[in-house]
């Protein structure tokens, strides 16, 4: 099974249209997976330790357009939680923590520890493969080290322990394309 997995769209109305729009250009057989940082929180990570109680206008910022593009299964991202801790509502208490998929674990990537020049520091799951993002960097990890990768390039997976970043909507349009029979990712970006 083919699955077009997405994450970091912080309410971009154009980049997500931008990035469906390839999607539906280049694997309209896919099933769309998001990871999370669906929406922007307007209130700083600081600030929100201390506020509560405000609209949810004030707090997220929610485009009319945007909504209606959502239609795909999600993770919840730190952005969701934060709108949920300042307004108090429970907007997006639905979406999971994590998704399993086809040999796959889906997170956002805001639940582990990062080392250094956002490195990720991922935990052992299983299924042993984990798409995630938060750190707008699309990568791909093997023992916590970087590999090599092209985009619209597929790359083969070995039956070993993988992380692949699938990078951000917002700003770079990137996402990743994962064909769980054939065992191959392809980083993509759209124009």
């Amino acid at each position: 099974m083919r699955y077009a997995i997405l994450g970091d769209l912080h309410s971009s109305v154009e980049d997500t249209k931008a990035v469906l729009k390839q999607i539906e250009c280049c694997a309209p057989d896919a099933e769309i997976m998001g990871l999370g940082d669906l929406y922007e929180c307007s209130i700083r990570r600081r600030k929100a330790a201390t506020t509560r109680g405000i609209s949810m206008e004030k707090a997220a910022q929610i485009p009319e357009e945007f909504a209606p593009l959502l239609t795909f299964p999600s993770v919840r991202g730190n952005q969701e939680e934060r709108i949920m801790l300042v307004t108090g509502c429970h907007d997006f208490a639905h979406l999971p923590e994590e998704l399993t998929i086809d040999g796959a674990v889906l997170m956002h990537g805001h639940q582990w520890k990062w080392a250094k020049g956002w490195l990720p520091v991922l935990p052992k799951t299983d299924p042993p493969l984990v798409f995630f993002g938060h750190s707008h960097t699309a990568g791909l990890y093997r023992k916590g080290k970087p590999l090599p990768f092209e985009y619209g390039k597929p790359i083969l997976l070995k039956k070993k322990r993988y992380g692949i970043n699938v990078g951000a909507v917002w700003q770079s349009r990137e996402w990743v394309l994962y064909d769980s029979t054939a065992r191959t990712v392809t980083f993509m970006k759209a124009l």
